[in-house]
């Protein structure tokens, strides 16, 4: 049995594989890198590290050949860029034989109004369309995505946010990368989809949690559009930075990232990790650097 791994010098990827590595040999195990030299500790470890290039096409057939269970880890970059190259990875993998695909996608992602969801609602079709089992995963937000938001407590700023009472299923990167290596390492898992969120929290709720966190009272700024963006601005954002954070904030209010689910529960055995730990966790790597 082949495992495979995409993108997994990547923040997310790192996480998968380092799981991974906890339960399965090393030598049952491939990864798919752009740059292998970055791999060079997995290679020394027992992994196999197989150059694998979104953009190249012709490069997939060797990376996902003799592959039975391929982790597809969505890519970086805008989204007409990404379908395209989420799009030759599927072809690669049906071209390959791959028996099974799990595909890391988004909270809701076929009726999301997240500025992220046409990727991956595209990203999923395409799955389907090949007929090879898969599932699809579908995190929510990354608890590490609010550093910059944490840091700016951390140095004495409100919470910022246009999100009103929208809620997110925070949860951190480690347990949707635990979650991710369950499905690909176990059996049982074709043709599923895990919406995989944490307890879904307001600005309010996450901004009271930090406080405890940190022993202070954190003061939530809620700003309409405009003022969000002259605040992002101010704060240093850049300017082409600024419309994607201000159309994140417009999916929260519409409750794209409001998802109540227990199916961190059925792959973990645990639900996320609690949001105090959690930031606790954060918090400590923010001041450790």
């Amino acid at each position: 049995m082949k495992l495979l791994v995409t993108g997994a010098t990547g923040k997310f990827g790192t996480k998968v594989v380092e799981t991974l590595l906890k339960t399965i040999p090393a030598s049952q195990l491939a990864v798919s890198v752009r740059n292998p030299e970055k791999a060079e500790e997995l290679r020394a470890r027992g992994v196999e590290v197989r150059q694998g290039d979104f953009d190249h096409p012709e490069t997939l057939d060797a990376a996902f050949a003799g592959v039975d269970r391929l982790l597809l880890i969505s890519a970086d970059g805008d989204n007409e860029t990404r379908i395209r190259q989420h799009a030759n990875a599927v072809a690669a993998a049906e071209r390959a034989g791959v028996g099974f695909i799990a595909y890391t996608s988004l909270a809701k992602a076929q009726e999301s109004t997240n500025l992220f969801a046409p990727t991956h609602q595209a990203t999923e079709n395409a799955i389907l369309k090949t007929g090879i089992p898969y599932s699809f995963l579908r995190n929510n937000w990354y608890l590490e995505n609010e550093v910059s938001s944490i840091q700016g407590v951390l140095a004495g700023a409100p919470w910022v946010t246009s999100a009103e009472n929208g809620k997110v299923g925070w949860a951190l990167q480690q347990d949707y990368a635990e979650a991710a290596a369950a499905v690909l390492a176990g059996s049982g898992h074709e043709n599923t989809v895990y919406e995989l969120s944490g307890k879904p929290l307001t600005q309010e709720e996450i901004a009271s949690a930090l406080g405890s966190v940190l022993d202070k009272e954190v003061t939530v700024l809620q700003l309409d559009d405009a003022a969000y963006a002259e605040a992002m601005s101010g704060a240093g954002v850049p300017d082409f930075v600024i419309p994607i954070l201000l159309a994140i904030q417009k999916s929260i209010r519409e409750g794209s990232l409001d998802v109540e689910s227990n199916d961190f529960e059925k792959l973990l055995g645990r639900p996320a990790t609690p949001i105090h730990e959690a930031l606790s966790q954060i918090v400590n790597g923010i001041t450790q650097n």
